[in-house]
């Protein structure tokens, strides 16, 4: 089993919070950012050229957490009016408008689990399925985990690590 937290950090400075959330310890922006990173790779190396800290930061940074009115109606995937069901955004845009940059996943959920997997980019349906998860969670942690998001006082993803950028 996969362990989920949920968290809230400040957006843009502001007072609104954003959900974030990690996998094993590790934010699902950072397993995102090196999942995709190939995929970027030929719309960046044109754009960016030898710039390799600029590329490294729209990758790191393409998503954000989802704002509020941004979170699925039903985080354990049954239809809902915001999609397919199943389909359920997890990461919204960096621009602060969630559906304009969403990562989605497919969410199934048993009475003893929740699972992640079929993460997709609706924006670039081209590269497919993600190379990310497939996540299982416990299903008690999980719901405990979305009832209790821990709350931070910065987003915590830090800078773009070394070796990202094309």
């Amino acid at each position: 089993m996969n362990g989920i937290e949920f968290f809230h950090y400040p957006c843009d400075g502001g007072p609104s919070l954003a959900w974030g959330l990690r996998v094993d310890g590790v934010d699902l922006r950072a397993r995102t950012a090196w999942a995709t990173r190939e995929l970027w790779r030929p719309e960046l190396e044109d754009q960016f050229e030898d710039q390799e800290r600029e590329s490294a930061e729209l990758i790191w940074r393409q998503h954000d957490g989802l704002g509020v009115l941004d979170l699925p109606e039903d985080p354990l995937g049954r239809a809902g009016a915001r999609g397919t069901a199943g389909r359920v955004p997890v990461l919204g845009c960096s621009c602060g408008i969630g559906r304009c940059w969403a990562l989605t996943a497919r969410v199934e959920s048993t009475p003893l689990t929740v699972t992640w997997s079929s993460f997709r980019q609706p924006e670039r349906e081209q590269w497919g399925e993600l190379p990310l998860g497939p996540f299982v969670f416990a299903r008690t942690a999980y719901e405990t985990a979305l009832r209790s998001p821990v709350l931070l006082t910065a987003d915590p993803l830090g800078p773009a690590p070394a070796g990202l950028g094309v």
